[in-house]
């Protein structure tokens, strides 16, 4: 499969089955985190991998995770971060952004759905998981299978690539 079926294959999941996330793909998913490039290499995310029942239930306190088997709680520790000098723009949720992001591509590749989560009320994370103040927690990612995988064409689509591509000038 090439980059982009990958990229096309990739959707949200809100219907997982209750089958566990084997090791071995959790292991890839999270060396694919590892890969994922940062800013100045300052590697600041900071993983949670929720997969017990009492972590799971503490999860659905504030997030939606579908039912997910497994989700990953992606939080970026904004002292370890780099800051651009000209405006001070802490990177942490773009570096954040780019891991997510190669564990969603990840999962897809193995055969496993995804689910990327981002409302739920961090502060509430940050107490059941003892997150330190400093962290951003930026999202939750909700691993698994789905329970009944959708067909090709009834995956969403997307906008026309000239509607938001401009050269040279906007």
């Amino acid at each position: 499969m090439t980059f982009l079926e990958l990229a096309k294959k990739r959707h949200s999941c809100r219907d997982f089955s209750d089958k566990q996330v084997e090791k071995e793909k959790l292991t890839q998913i999270l060396e694919a985190a590892q890969a994922a490039p940062t800013a100045v290499n300052k590697q600041p995310h900071r993983l949670i991998v929720v997969q017990e029942a009492n972590s799971l239930a503490k999860l659905a306190k504030t997030a939606n995770v579908y039912h997910a088997p497994l989700a990953i709680i992606v939080c970026g520790d904004t002292e370890a971060a780099w800051t651009r000098r000209f405006d001070t723009k802490n990177i942490t949720d773009v570096d954040i952004t780019i891991v997510t992001d190669h564990m969603m591509l990840a999962a897809t590749d193995l055969g496993l759905n995804s689910l990327w989560v981002c409302y739920f009320d961090p502060e509430i994370l940050k107490i059941e998981f003892n997150i330190p103040a400093h962290y951003s927690v930026l999202n939750v990612l909700a691993l698994g299978y789905e329970q009944k995988p959708l067909l090709p064409d009834e995956v969403h689509g997307r906008n026309d690539v000239d509607s938001f591509v401009f050269y040279e000038t906007m």
